[in-house]
């Protein structure tokens, strides 16, 4: 079922959503080469804990295995989606993307973004630069009145059209007292097709964008999913409220890009 949202969740969800954001924007802060994801993680917890929330990922169960041992997911190169952080030290060129969720006064917040680390190869910076561009052109399409199946095909025909793979097997998804609520948001889909979009609606929309083949596998650990190929993907994410008609943006980049200087 859709849980449409009050005016007053939607606030209570742009708390929450601008945890996450200022948690990483700490992330930012401190990505480089020699760090490792497990600090990463150690940092972002202390600060959502810091700041009145609770890390949602935390203990996050598993249909496939056991629940998430860590505060955020640390996905590096050809992972995808689910890294879970530890010893693995970040190297010159890598990319990582730091997904994020947090809970805060009953609502989450949850955003993702991909981080280079120290200098990348343009082929891997044109991948993060149209990954986090396909973002933006789903999110235009949250229109009141469009249907969910207009956002997967601005996503899809963005990324596509420039030669990259988009994932098929995990979506974006609505969200409020729940971090995974109804309705799934594809990344793909054909225009005027899927739910219709309404005011109060809720959503996570997260292009996961592979540089080969959008083809994917889980790893033993049963959380890790990696592209099949081995080339690297990207991954960026914005909570959304439709509100009077449009998109509302209640994760941010701002503060981000400013420390990056994007």
């Amino acid at each position: 079922m859709i849980y449409l949202k009050t005016e007053d969740e939607i606030e209570l969800m742009r708390s929450a959503n601008l945890l996450v954001s200022k948690t990483l924007a700490e992330m930012a802060k401190v990505v480089r080469p020699g760090v490792t994801t497990m600090e990463l993680d150690t940092i972002a917890e202390q600060f959502i804990r810091d700041n009145g929330g609770e890390p949602t990922f935390k203990g996050c169960p598993n249909p496939f295995g056991p629940a998430f041992p860590a505060s955020i997911c640390t996905s590096v190169n050809e992972v995808v989606v689910h890294g879970i952080p530890g010893s693995q030290v970040l190297q010159e060129g890598d990319i990582v993307s730091i997904d994020c969720g947090a809970l805060l006064n009953g609502y989450n917040g949850d955003s993702c973004y991909t981080f280079p680390v120290g200098e990348v190869s343009p082929a891997v910076a044109e991948l993060l630069r149209t990954t986090k561009e396909s973002l933006y052109k789903g999110i235009e399409q949250a229109l009141a009145g469009k249907r969910l199946g207009d956002i997967g095909y601005a996503v899809q025909h963005h990324c596509e059209a420039r030669g990259y793979g988009v994932v098929r097997e995990f979506v974006g998804h609505g969200i409020g007292r729940e971090m995974h609520e109804d309705p799934q948001v594809p990344n793909y889909g054909k225009r005027g097709n899927g739910v219709q979009i309404k005011n109060g609606l809720c959503i996570a929309i997260e292009p996961m964008i592979t540089m080969g083949s959008p083809k994917v596998e889980m790893l033993a650990d049963r959380w890790t999913v990696r592209t099949q190929d081995g080339k690297p993907a990207a991954h960026f994410e914005h909570t959304i409220a439709v509100h009077h008609g449009k998109a509302d943006i209640l994760s941010s980049f701002e503060e981000i890009e400013r420390i990056l200087g994007e």
